[in-house]
């Protein structure tokens, strides 16, 4: 799934990295940094949800925008994400246009909320 993710922001000329681990996304965070974070609740080592709080725990990445996509469609997972501090939560199946949409939203309200 992150490949299509990947594929569908490089068809919109995005700049981004990727990280294939919870912990690779938490350092890849640390290195420099984002507009904005499309995360899977289900990754090796560090789950999603412990991302998400890792993120809203740092002053500097604490109002980053986290888009969460992923396979696991059932009500508690959504629960546990938008209630750990996922700004949005978007199940498989789903389209490049829907992704493209919700990272445009996410990255225009961080835009106007900035300034």
């Amino acid at each position: 799934m992150r490949e299509m993710v990947v594929a569908c922001l490089r068809a919109d000329q995005f700049t981004f990295a990727h990280a294939a681990s919870g912990l690779e996304a938490i350092e890849t965070l640390s290195l420099r940094p984002f507009d904005l974070v499309v995360l899977d609740l289900n990754m090796p080592d560090i789950g999603g949800i412990e991302v998400i709080e890792f993120i809203r725990g740092q002053d500097k990445l604490r109002s980053l925008p986290i888009l969460v996509v992923t396979t696991r469609g059932d009500e508690e997972s959504r629960a546990r994400a938008l209630g750990a501090g996922a700004s949005e939560f978007m199940t498989k199946p789903f389209t490049p246009d829907a992704i493209l949409a919700s990272v445009r939203s996410l990255l225009e309200n961080r835009a106007a909320n900035a300034g």
